[in-house]
């Protein structure tokens, strides 16, 4: 019988034992997190310069069609009045990132060009873009498949002078919708 009860016991303890462990509630760890900033043609969503007139500044493509650009060919100032440019293969968006179990890790870009003014941006080529010309674009970008940009600059009635205007890129994992 006092073996019996030991047994008991023993099975009771050890449920109490196996159940308190079941009921988990806090758990407090202290961890490094490590970034590497690098410039635009180094990086996961690496931004390659193509022509002369995209370059990396300080690491962040710049795209300058002016005797300020530092590969500057040596002649003319700029782009004509009332004249329209298209310029394709400016720069290459690629993705860098692992490859997954099925061989690829695609990632959709958007890019997005702030108070264009006569500015768009296309991806592909400009007979057959994958998309655009627009001031905002969106294209699904491949392991290993670099996409090149281009862009069109429409001059039409604007005056002669120095224009500035942003361009936003973003990625995001997975292939665009």
């Amino acid at each position: 019988m006092k073996k019996l009860a030991g047994l008991l016991l023993l099975i009771v303890g050890l449920t109490l034992t196996i159940g308190a462990g079941a009921n988990f509630r806090y758990y407090e760890a202290e961890r490094s997190i490590t970034v590497n900033i690098t410039s635009d043609d180094n990086e996961f969503i690496d931004l390659t310069p193509l022509q002369p007139y995209a370059y990396l500044n300080n690491g962040k493509l710049t795209i300058e069609i002016s005797p300020n650009n530092p590969n500057y060919p040596g002649y003319g100032d700029g782009m004509s009045v009332n004249t329209i440019y298209v310029f394709e293969e400016m720069f290459n968006v690629s993705n860098e990132l692992w490859e997954n179990e099925n061989g690829d890790f695609p990632v959709c870009v958007q890019i997005s060009i702030n108070q264009g003014d006569g500015i768009e941006v296309f991806a592909g080529n400009y007979s057959n873009p994958i998309s655009g010309p627009d001031t905002q674009v969106q294209f699904t970008v491949y392991h290993d498949e670099p996409v090149p940009v281009g862009f069109v600059f429409n001059n039409t009635d604007k005056e002669m002078g120095t224009q500035s205007v942003q361009m936003s890129i973003n990625a995001e994992a997975g292939a665009c919708e």
